[in-house]
């Protein structure tokens, strides 16, 4: 496993030809980008960082077509490796309306390894291969040109040292006898469907929304659908176009005059004069609108307090599993997969697949009174009852 220390910046079509031509054959391309998205909806590419056998090299998007990089990063026979990958397949959605197959997410993979909850790429560096990263360009405009010498190798290191990293986990993730048992979180992290919401649940991403009901949500998805597509047209961030907290009180208060809204606090007088009448039109539409239509919460029956308690016990008994086998308890199970189980649901992912083994099937036997906990030496363990 060859990758060189010193990084290329690829800012030419002749140069991208020549990158393309190294990586193509390639099984494993680690990949990361630099982007800006404080004042637009859709996120401005500034970088992309990619690292494979032989290579490290910085492709600048503002001056190349992307295209025949796009197609290697695309290939289905290529792992593509990322730390934290989310964003980054954000900004890969939106250029091709797709996701690139297979991924490995190394941040992920951590959590398997014993490096804990959602473990940040430097510190899993300094973990793994006791390399120390410059955060000095943390900051750093990547929009503007020319890119200096420290900002390459600063963003070339997030996949220099990633191509590194992902082949010890791959080696330490077989050792536990483990390799395949991310298929299926690395498969929900490349489902189009989260990335693609559909605009009826819009509203369900509103902060606050949980305070509203009946019309009022009614009034809130034809609100959140708007605002959509406003920031989509103007290409700006959707709190320009309108807040969450103005959204929540449009939708509580439903005025039905222009006097109405110049009351909501933080609506802007621009938006009222320019969309005033749209505003008010869409919201007596929406709450006139058959309520069999309207948009619901799931009812959810709060817990009793002993079945709270039971919730703790679990949550006790999954800790102590996920400690034991150097396994992260976030990716094992949450409190509301807990609450779920106390209510008596079965269609858990912690019931089913290597969460089953690891730890579901302890918590139900627990569940079914089969085993009881004790405390040995100041360490808990689960014996059959």
């Amino acid at each position: 496993m060859q990758v060189p220390q010193s990084e290329t910046l690829i800012d030419s079509e002749a140069g991208l030809d020549a990158l393309c031509e190294q990586l193509r054959g390639q099984p494993v391309l680690a990949l990361d980008t630099e982007f800006l998205r404080e004042r637009t909806y859709y996120a401005q590419l500034c970088l992309i960082q990619v690292a494979a056998e032989g290579v490290v090299a910085c492709v600048d998007p503002l001056a190349v077509d992307l295209d025949p990089l796009l197609d290697i990063i695309y290939d289905p026979q290529v792992v593509k490796v990322m730390h934290s990958a989310r964003q980054d397949l954000e900004i890969l959605f939106d250029l091709r309306g797709e996701l690139p197959r297979p991924l490995f997410d190394t941040q992920i993979a951590a959590t398997l390894l014993g490096f804990g909850d959602q473990v940040g790429y430097a510190n899993l560096v300094q973990q793994m291969l006791g390399v120390e990263l410059d955060k000095m360009h943390t900051r750093t405009d990547w929009s503007r040109r020319p890119l200096e010498a420290e900002q390459l190798r600063y963003a070339a290191d997030d996949v220099r040292y990633l191509f590194s990293i992902y082949h010890r986990q791959v080696e330490a993730l077989a050792a536990k006898g483990r390799s395949r048992w991310l298929d299926e979180d690395f498969a929900q992290l490349t489902d189009v469907n989260a990335y693609a919401p559909a605009e009826d649940d819009l509203w369900k991403r509103v902060r606050g929304s949980q305070k509203l009901k009946g019309a009022q949500l009614a009034v809130l998805r034809e609100l959140a659908r708007w605002r959509e597509q406003r920031a989509r047209d103007s290409n700006r961030p959707r709190r320009w176009i309108l807040k969450d907290e103005v959204m929540v009180d449009l939708a509580r208060r439903r005025p039905g005059d222009i006097a109405g809204l110049e009351k909501i606090r933080g609506l802007e007088a621009s938006i009222v004069r320019r969309h005033g009448e749209a505003l008010l039109t869409l919201i007596d539409a929406a709450q006139k609108s058959d309520p069999a239509g309207w948009p619901t919460r799931p009812a959810g029956k709060r817990l009793t307090p002993a079945q709270d308690a039971l919730v703790d016990l679990l949550m006790a008994v999954l800790r102590s599993h996920g400690a034991a086998q150097d396994v992260s308890p976030a990716l094992l199970a949450g409190r509301k997969d807990l609450e779920a189980l106390v209510r008596g649901e079965t269609d858990r992912p912690v019931l089913h697949g290597w969460r089953g083994e690891l730890v579901g099937h302890a918590l139900q036997s627990v569940l079914r009174g089969e085993s009881v906990l004790r405390v040995v030496d100041g360490r808990l363990r689960i014996e059959a009852g």
